[in-house]
Parts: C-alpha cells; structure tokens; sequence
C-alpha cells in the first residue's frame, strides 16, 4: 500500500511553507512516527512524522516552497525492513558480474587534493578564480564544477589588496544564503511596527538590591521544592500585571478605530532559540503565582529550544516582557510585539555609586526601558507604569509579597 504524506496546515492563515530539512534520504526504510522532515512557515518551524513503517519516496527538494495539502513523500507499506535490506545489499548475480568485468577494463585513477575536473578548470580560466581559494568537495578532495559555481557567488576576488603599505594578493570571501520564511516574516513585521505604529520609549533604572537578597536568602528551598529556579522573571512578570491593572491603557490594543483592553494579562516572554527569537505566552498570568511563572517559563523555554514550540503557544499576548541583559545589553529601545500596544525592556545588572539616604552606596542597578505606543499610550501612562514596576522590584516585600517580611514565604508556599 502507497500513503501520501501531504503537507499539513501549521496555522490559520498559512497557505505556502518551506522544506528546510530532510532527515532521511530517499530509499530509506523509515518507522512510524519517526521524524522524517522540517518544515519552515513564517511562524514556525513544523517537524513531519511517518505515517507508517515502509520504504520513503521523496517528492518534494530541500529548500522548495510548497502549498498546504501537496504530497510531500509517499510511504511503500508493503515493503518490510529485514526484507527490503538484504534486497538492497544483494550483489549483483555472478554471471553479470563477469560480463560486466570482460566488456569493461577497471580504471584506476588518482587525483591530488583540488586537483580540478576539466569542467572546473574551464570555470576558473573564464572567471579568474584562484584555485587555492576553493575547496574541492568531489573524490580524494578533487574541485567539481559545482564547487566553481558557488566559489563564483560566495567569492569576492580583490587583488591586489595593499596590507602594510605592500601590495599583497589577498582572497576575502563572502557567503550568501536565503533567509527562512521565519526570518523573512519577523523581517516584515518589525519594518511593518516602525511604518505603522508612533513608537516612543521611556526608561528608568531599578536598584535590584532586595531581590538579590530575597533570591539568595530562598532559592535553595525554592528549587528543592517546586524544582525550579526562582528567576528574575517571575519577579518581573508580577510587578508587570500590577502595573497593568494601574495603567489598564498598556494592556489594549487598537483594532481599526477600536480600542480593546484587556482584562486578563497573557504576557509574552521573548526567548531565543536556534531558529531565532521567539515569543511564547504565560497564559492569565495574574492567577499565577511565583512557582507557576517559573515553572512556565521553564517548559516554555525547553520548547523554544528544542524547536518543539506551536504556534498556538505564542498567540495572543497583550504585554511582551524582553530580557537583552542576558547577552550583556546594557540599553535599549525594543520594538513593539504587534498588535501589542508596549513591551518592556530589561537590561545588564550592574553595579553602579548611587545615593542612598544622603550617602553614596554601590548597589546593583538594570536599566529598564518601556517602548509604547503613542497613537493609544499618553507619556504620562508610560512613565507611571515603568515608576510603577521600578517601586515594585525595589520594595517587593510590600508590593508583591505583603506588608512585612513574616509574609516572604507565601514565595515558597504559592
């Protein structure tokens, strides 16, 4: 029995996807439900299983833009795995292997490392390529036409190049690929928000003292009992749904010459991963407590770098939390997660001279930037909402945790 694996739909709205990836080769013997393929769509990366134990025919290449519902390979069940590999690795029978020898003289020939094929060295006379600049790829290293080829797109040849005051031959080389649907998407989105949205950013700096102490004084017991690290992200997340209750405008979105708030807090959490930055979604995070925003951000961020995310896991946030100070970022202005209306931003700790009660101390201080949208957010709102998160991080015990410190071990508790 042949079964058509036809191209699955990644997502509302996504017609047309991208064979980034074949896992097996064609002819193989593949199992049911192992993973055969990848597939790119401009929201996310889709991993294709066999349907069924059989022989695989490809149909589709690699790098091929498809449609939703083409037959990307056919799957032979009548074929069985110890059958169809001893017919593979059958030698030819013995009366044709002797023809075969008496009509045909065996050739041996040996070629030095890039030695070119005559094909090749035609390419490199009429393109002035220098052989030394091209590694062959064919048998024992020998240079290929194909190798010419992309040497000719990937190479710019500059000679000569003066170095030292010295005239030098010098090869600098430049590679060119396609971007991935997801790459050419996030391309779009991000010149779409600049074009379409009156993008302003306020910023503040929060001293990170009492979380640090909060963080060292329970994240042992913290991890021995929920299993998680407790994270700046969690306290960050929770000082954001205060804010947003305060400032509801920041928790909208502008829908034609509508404006939509929110009365839930679904916060999108930027991570990234192999195939870029992804944005899943901490779903009502204001029923969450410290142990459930760590725990999901866990999972989520597991997935992200796994390749395992679903597009439905990063649908329909109102609030995007960014973390650039993981890379060292010491400031920035993040652009909107569309159709979000504001997202914040959260850079390096650093230990700065700041005055405190009259008296200059050294404490650790994260610059925070929110970026808003002016067309729905009056600056007032921005800047209250940012003081707002910056009172939350520096008095926690009141803010997050209650009143006074016989209150900290709701944080383990929760």
């Amino acid at each position: 029995m042949i079964i058509k694996v036809k191209t699955p739909s990644p997502g509302e709205s996504i017609t047309e996807v991208e064979v980034t990836s074949w896992l097996v080769k064609d002819g193989d013997y593949v199992s049911k439900n192992q993973v055969i393929a990848e597939l790119d769509s401009d929201k996310a990366t889709l991993e294709i299983s066999a349907e069924e134990n059989g022989v695989i025919t490809l149909m589709e290449k690699k790098g091929k833009k498809i449609k939703v519902g083409d037959i990307l390979c056919t799957i032979d069940t009548s074929k069985k795995r110890k059958i169809y590999e001893e017919e593979s690795k059958k030698p030819y029978p013995e009366e044709k292997k002797n023809k075969i020898n008496k009509n045909k003289k065996k050739e041996t020939v040996s070629y030095n490392k890039n030695w070119p094929s005559p094909a090749s060295k035609k390419i490199l006379a009429e393109k002035n390529i220098p052989i030394e600049s091209i590694q062959g790829t064919g048998k024992h290293g020998r240079i290929t036409k194909k190798d010419c080829i992309i040497s000719e797109t990937t190479t710019d040849i500059h000679f000569p190049y003066i170095i030292g005051g010295k005239s030098t031959p010098v090869y600098r080389s430049k590679r060119v690929t396609t971007l991935s649907p997801l790459r050419r998407k996030i391309s779009e989105r991000l010149v779409s928000v600049k074009n379409k949205t009156a993008m302003l950013t306020t910023f503040n700096e929060v001293d990170m003292q009492e979380i640090f102490l909060i963080r060292e004084k329970y994240k042992s017991i913290f991890k021995e009992i929920h299993g998680v690290n407790l994270g700046f992200m969690s306290f960050f997340t929770i000082s954001c749904v205060r804010g947003l209750y305060i400032y509801p405008d920041i928790n909208a979105i502008i829908h034609g010459e509508q404006k939509i708030n929110f009365e839930y807090c679904d916060i999108s959490i930027a991570i990234s991963g192999p195939k870029g930055l992804m944005v899943p979604v901490i779903r009502n995070a204001e029923h969450l407590s410290f142990r459930g925003i760590e725990q999901e951000i866990s999972r989520l961020s597991t997935r992200v770098r796994n390749g395992k995310i679903s597009i439905d896991e990063m649908k329909g946030g109102t609030f995007t939390i960014t973390n650039g100070g993981i890379f060292g970022s010491m400031l920035s202005t993040p652009i909107i997660n569309p159709p979000q209306s504001a997202i914040l931003g959260m850079h390096k700790v650093v230990e700065r001279p700041v005055v405190v009660n009259k008296s200059i101390e050294i404490r650790p201080i994260m610059y925070l930037s929110l970026s808003y949208d002016h067309r729905i957010i009056d600056g007032k709102e921005a800047v209250g909402f940012l003081v707002s998160v910056k009172e939350s991080i520096e008095n926690p015990i009141k803010f997050l945790m209650g009143e006074n410190e016989k209150n900290i071990p709701k944080i383990l508790e929760l």
